[in-house]
């Protein structure tokens, strides 16, 4: 359940404003609107990043790949138990599963991605019996927001 969704005392807090804001800018930069934060059991923001594919001339650099690792570093452990992750589009199957390797507890998600997606589509990686993580994962977090960023994205480079 989403934080505050059951305990109504305790007001349920939406962190995909800040991956809305890392996506756009990545966007700036020229690289796909795709943003991540990853928030500590805490409630603070450990780490923040958008897709650097293009920069750093690296297919893994997605903004989550990037946010796990700096996040890492800022909790000084390859695992970030307790953690969650808010990222603006449905993971690919590579950060999906660095995502299960890092230990995420929670992963909330913007926009479906039925192209290339690794949960709902594709693969389905959290379904599968042999993964020893499974993050709790909650989709559809201002979807419309994070689904027009990308296509707007998108439609810029096609009319160009």
């Amino acid at each position: 359940m989403l934080r505050g969704m059951t305990d109504p005392k305790t007001p349920f807090t939406t962190w995909m404003p800040q991956a809305l804001a890392e996506a756009r800018a990545a966007q700036a930069r020229g690289e796909v609107p795709v943003g991540a934060v990853i928030i500590s059991p805490d409630g603070q923001i450990v780490a923040r990043a958008g897709n650097e594919t293009r920069a750093q001339h690296d297919p893994s650099t997605h903004a989550e790949i990037l946010a796990i690792r700096r996040a890492c570093q800022a909790v000084g452990s390859q695992r970030l138990e307790g953690h969650a992750l808010w990222v603006t589009l449905e993971p690919c199957p590579m950060c999906a599963a660095c995502i299960a390797m890092a230990r995420i507890e929670t992963l909330y998600y913007g926009a479906s991605d039925p192209k290339s997606g690794g949960l709902e589509s594709g693969p389905r990686l959290y379904t599968h019996p042999n993964l020893h993580h499974r993050p709790q994962v909650y989709n559809g977090i201002a979807a419309d927001q994070c689904a027009e960023l990308l296509r707007d994205f998108f439609q810029s480079r096609r009319i160009s």
